[in-house]
């Protein structure tokens, strides 16, 4: 019986070469490591020519195409009707490169397939009976993710706020679970932590402009991120991943599940009326900052404060906007205490006398505390 395996690839190995004939009167290894160095010096220079002719042929397919441009720009300026002596003279001159150019390829083709056939009849050795499949170990760990600084977080988050805005606004928009489902498909980018940021950013802006049916629609959608991160967390799995299987839960969902799921919801909300006020707030306090720097005198003193502070005979003074009333008013004062009055008012913008008269009144002042 004959096998059924054909052997013939084995005929021709050749793996002691090196070792075939050996002499008494000359030292083995040397003589083993000598053959072997000679024969992959000769391995090194078939390899190199055949790589010189694969160069050479490159370059020759490179200087046909450039020559092949320049010749049919020439024979289109030709027929456009362009012909005068050196145009003629240039374009039988490319015409003969081009041949010259189609010639050398098809000559590296026939040297390269030569080389090739060449390669193929090379008896194997213990050199290139076999090769090695790879040289590295892979081991399957979950490499440690890098811990982020608060400045690369409000940089990516920024970024992808500017690059998906408007994808993000369609979603919060959203009010059925499929059409959700299909966006987040159509669009997987879109599940992750920076998408419910963004979300509950929009949540806080229509609060704040007393838009709370719609703060109300986008934060069901910044829960329903929440959810499909919080699935991922649970089963160490990319968010893109699960998000499917959120959706086919909620949709058969149990009256527990979509209560936590609504539970989580009202606690949204009053996160988000609470970011609002504060927000509001705080915007009041830089706009009555900005409205009071505004106000202040050539001193530096609020004229509001100043004024609260004033005795009321003095308040009734610059109510009625009588100067007389103010120098009678500061007069009954102690000398120190009206001085005091007298210059904040000042500072204040409160009173803006004429050009020595405060100086004259605290003068005078003076005087009479010297008397």
């Amino acid at each position: 019986m004959t096998s059924g395996i054909d052997y013939s690839g084995w005929d021709h190995i050749y793996v002691s070469d090196d070792e075939d004939v050996t002499s008494p009167y000359v030292d083995t290894p040397s003589l083993f490591r000598m053959r072997h160095r000679a024969r992959l010096e000769k391995m090194a220079e078939f390899q190199q020519r055949g790589e010189d002719l694969e160069i050479n042929f490159a370059e020759c397919k490179r200087l046909l195409e450039e020559a092949q441009g320049q010749l049919k720009e020439l024979e289109e300026g030709r027929n456009v009707g362009e012909e005068d002596e050196e145009r003629e003279a240039e374009l039988k001159k490319v015409q003969a490169e081009v041949r010259k150019l189609k010639k050398n390829e098809k000559t590296f083709e026939k040297m390269i397939e030569e080389h090739r056939r060449e390669e193929k009849k090379l008896p194997w050795n213990v050199d290139t009976i076999s090769k090695e499949g790879f040289s590295k170990s892979v081991l399957n760990v979950k490499p440690v993710p890098k811990e982020e600084t608060v400045q690369e977080r409000v940089e990516k988050h920024k970024t992808f706020a500017e690059k998906y805005m408007k994808e993000i606004k369609h979603f919060g928009m959203l009010r059925r679970w499929d059409d959700s489902q299909k966006y987040l498909s159509d669009n997987p980018h879109l599940v992750c932590e920076e998408t419910a940021n963004c979300l509950v950013v929009i949540c806080i802006d229509f609060e704040i402009d007393e838009k709370h049916a719609l703060m109300e629609q986008v934060a069901h959608q910044t829960i329903v991120i929440q959810f499909i991160l919080d699935l991922a967390r649970k089963l160490e799995v990319d968010p893109r991943g699960c998000f499917r299987q959120f959706f086919s839960r909620i949709k058969t969902a149990d009256k527990p599940y979509l209560d936590m799921f609504d539970h989580e919801l009202e606690l949204l909300k009053e996160r988000v009326r609470s970011c609002a006020q504060i927000r509001m707030e705080s915007a009041m306090k830089e706009l009555e900052e900005e409205e009071r720097q505004k106000r202040l005198g050539p001193g530096g003193l609020d004229p509001v404060e100043v004024y609260e502070s004033l005795p009321k005979e003095i308040q009734r003074s610059f109510d009625e906007k009588n100067i007389q009333m103010l120098h009678e008013a500061i007069d009954k004062l102690d000398i120190e205490e009206g001085k005091y009055y007298l210059r904040r008012c000042i500072d204040s913008g409160l009173w803006v006398p004429e050009s020595g008269e405060a100086d004259d009144k605290e003068g005078e002042e003076e005087e009479d505390e010297e008397d």
